[in-house]
């Protein structure tokens, strides 16, 4: 192990006491206002177009990071847990996913790009379906689940497709920072699917894969020859509520399928929206910079 990895552990492992000392004393309110953290993500404007390659790469990957985020919302609905909260991410996820894949096909700077939204944009009207028709429940959560995988893959391709015509460094580090935002909500998509239950064994194997790939991306981007002293600072910040939200994510290991209670859940929910808004500037930060 490295001096730099010895340190960056010794200094998770202070966070994570200071953090879980800071939650259990803090209680509901708390909850609340952090929160707001994570909404102010899907409120904030976007822009009327797609500016350069570098931006589409991060809208790109936003999709990616939406179709979760939606999923998650839907789920939280299911279980009844911060209702308010997941209906206004639900919906806002929604209007901002339809708008930038409007951006992303006229942008698309060749026939191979705009076929993938095109096909993205049909599964995209299937999977709104599923997501807006009837109320939230167990028994729809399947064939939820089952249409945002196939809008995941096509936002995924689109991205993939959109670094490559970048070709440039920065567009794959765009690319990788732009992911984490996915996983942060893929984790606490499949932590409320395993609690609901649905396919409970499926959920904690990609919840385990979704963290490996997450802790490892996170030092390729402290790591890289591009990060500037900003972005290092950003992701210090990213890693205090990493240390939260993997704690979250842990108890589930420790109690078991059925061991969450409703606050556990809505815990997850909250710490994901905030990890969320951490690894946004983050990808923000690599996608202003100059290719």
């Amino acid at each position: 192990m490295t001096h730099s990895t010895t340190t960056i552990t010794a200094q998770h492992a202070l966070q994570r006491r200071a953090l879980l000392k800071a939650g259990a004393a803090a209680g509901a309110a708390t909850m609340a206002g952090a929160l707001g953290l994570g909404l102010a993500l899907a409120s904030r404007p976007a822009h009327a177009q797609v500016a350069n390659l570098n931006d589409a790469i991060n809208k790109a990957g936003r999709q990616r990071m939406l179709s979760q985020r939606m999923g998650k919302a839907w789920l939280a609905l299911a279980h009844k847990v911060q209702e308010p909260a997941a209906r206004q991410v639900l919906e806002q996820s929604v209007a901002l996913f339809e708008r930038q894949l409007a951006e992303l096909k006229s942008y698309a700077p060749n026939p191979t790009i705009r076929n993938t939204y095109g096909q993205l944009d049909a599964a995209w009207v299937s999977h709104k379906a599923t997501l807006l028709t009837g109320t939230p429940a167990l028994a729809g959560a399947t064939a939820m689940l089952q249409a945002d995988a196939r809008v995941l893959a096509l936002a995924h391709q689109g991205t993939v497709q959109y670094e490559s015509a970048s070709g440039k460094p920065v567009g794959h580090l765009v690319n990788v920072a732009g992911r984490q935002r996915m996983l942060s909500q893929r984790m606490a998509k499949f932590y409320l699917a395993a609690q609901l239950p649905v396919d409970a064994a499926v959920a904690a194997a990609e919840i385990a894969k979704a963290r490996t790939e997450f802790i490892a991306a996170t030092e390729v981007l402290r790591k890289a020859p591009e990060a500037s002293d900003r972005i290092r600072q950003e992701l210090l910040l990213a890693d205090g509520q990493w240390v939260f939200f993997d704690a979250a994510l842990q108890r589930m290991q420790a109690g078991g399928v059925a061991g969450s209670t409703a606050r556990q859940v809505s815990e997850v929910f909250v710490a994901s929206e905030n990890l969320l808004s951490s690894m946004d500037r983050v990808t923000g930060l690599y996608a202003a910079l100059a290719g």
